[in-house]
């Protein structure tokens, strides 16, 4: 369901398929597990394009929620454009923005700057 690195400071978490409604809990724990256990490395979740569907998006906006919450920066990179728009949309206004990316590699190198 989901893998995880750490690229230049930066804990990567890779959600490779849809989990469903019914894994959207599982995701969520074992995601905030990750965010803990690195804290306070950055976090970039990236969305496979089977990933990106409406179960993750919810998931991605608790952890986005978890992260304000617990002080790692977070963003998010999909290469579907539909996606990014939902994240953008419904992503909670208070506090820090979260950022959206198309590529992964931006992502990365926009979390390592800001951490920097």
């Amino acid at each position: 369901m989901l893998s995880h690195s750490l690229d230049h400071g930066v804990l990567v978490i890779t959600v490779h398929q849809d989990p469903g409604v019914g894994g959207r809990a599982t995701l969520l724990a074992k995601i905030g597990d990750l965010v803990q256990a690195y804290r306070p490395a950055p976090v970039v979740i990236v969305l496979d394009e089977p990933a990106s569907r409406g179960a993750v998006v919810s998931v991605v906006l608790r952890v986005h929620r978890l992260c304000r919450g617990l002080g790692p920066l977070m963003s998010v990179a999909t290469h579907s454009a539909p996606t990014r728009r939902a994240l953008e949309a419904d992503a909670d206004p208070g506090g820090t923005r979260l950022v959206v990316h198309a590529r992964v590699d931006t992502a990365v190198s926009a979390a390592f700057a800001a951490a920097a």
